[in-house]
């Protein structure tokens, strides 16, 4: 790390129930307070040991989504041990490109060099939706799993190959390194930290309290033709299986209308939305069901029919295999 780099960045006291909330300019500004609200409820539940700060790379007043701002404190990195856990909520970015551009900025560049000295420190770190990606330009994702907004999956697993990337999860845990998915995934990211820290009994306390609901999984909220962030091939194929309801094409069958080897178009898809060909064919089927289901009076058979599976288990069972519920409980919030 750059002598520079250690006289920009903070620093938090190296201890287990400590954390550093790292705020970046333009961050969303719920992720940011939620964050806060959730730690002050925890010590005001009986968490008294529980410490945090409120840090930024060059400290002062930092802007953030929405028109609201925080004041921060600047920092210091600490030349020994350090067991603290830094939580960086989202970036306010929803894009490739302003992915790539923010990473290009210089606090971020210092932050990312002060997270890979913080984790080979013993510390860990924590960040939820476009954050993740600084992580990544730190190199504490290779050879880990991490999750990260479900639209940007496809990004994270083309910047960093030696990740598992799983844009099904809420929250991934990996050793010091500690993921979570779309921006109000913050609030899941955590509950786990503070279960992890509190126990289960007062996290479970702060959750009643709170009328926070854990979640395990971002894939029921996966919309299919977003997955790609307007990429013009997965919308295309998005619009032929729509098209051809009740009888969407296979694989095969897409792969020759495109004018590519199923390999190829496994390949261009994986690269863009970080899935394989058939689970997105998938989510477009079970997300039409899941329409149909609330828009209709059709049996859960036909609905079944409609989608282009030959009985209803099927879609029963990939519903719950993609966080969805069961088709009778989607019925029933009509």
């Amino acid at each position: 790390m750059d002598a520079s780099v250690g006289k920009d960045i903070i620093q938090a006291d190296s201890d287990t129930m400590a954390f550093t909330l790292i705020v970046m300019d333009g961050a969303f500004a719920t992720g940011v307070t939620a964050t806060l609200d959730m730690l002050r409820a925890a010590r005001a539940l009986g968490a008294e040991s529980l410490r945090f700060e409120v840090c930024s790379v060059d400290g002062g007043y930092v802007p953030l989504s929405s028109g609201v701002g925080i004041e921060t404190s600047r920092l210091r990195v600490v030349a020994r041990e350090d067991r603290t856990t830094w939580v960086i909520p989202g970036l306010g970015t929803t894009h490739a490109a302003a992915v790539r551009a923010r990473l290009a900025r210089p606090d971020a560049m210092k932050l990312t060099k002060a997270i890979a000295r913080h984790v080979s420190r013993g510390g860990r770190v924590a960040a939820s939706c476009s954050a993740v990606f600084l992580l990544q330009q730190a190199g504490v994702l290779a050879s880990r799993r991490a999750t990260t907004t479900w639209w940007l999956g496809g990004l994270l697993a083309e910047m960093e190959g030696r990740c598992t990337v799983d844009t099904n999860a809420m929250v991934c845990a990996d050793g010091p390194v500690i993921t979570a998915g779309a921006a109000f995934a913050q609030t899941d990211l955590m509950l786990h930290l503070l279960r992890e820290r509190c126990g289960a009994r007062l996290v479970d306390l702060l959750a009643r309290t709170l009328l926070l609901d854990g979640r395990q999984a971002q894939a029921k909220f996966i919309a299919p033709e977003l997955l790609a962030n307007g990429d013009a091939l997965i919308s295309r194929i998005t619009s032929e299986i729509e098209a051809r309801f009740p009888n969407p094409p296979s694989v095969a069958e897409l792969a020759s209308r495109l004018g590519m080897t199923e390999r190829t178009l496994s390949r261009h898809v994986r690269r863009a939305t970080g899935r394989s060909t058939i689970a997105l064919v998938h989510s477009v089927k079970v997300r039409r069901a899941q329409t149909l289901l609330q828009s209709t009076h059709l049996s859960i058979d036909d609905v079944a029919a409609e989608v282009g599976y030959q009985d209803a288990g099927t879609l029963r069972r990939l519903m719950k295999k993609l966080g969805g519920g069961s088709p009778r409980a989607l019925r029933s919030v009509r």
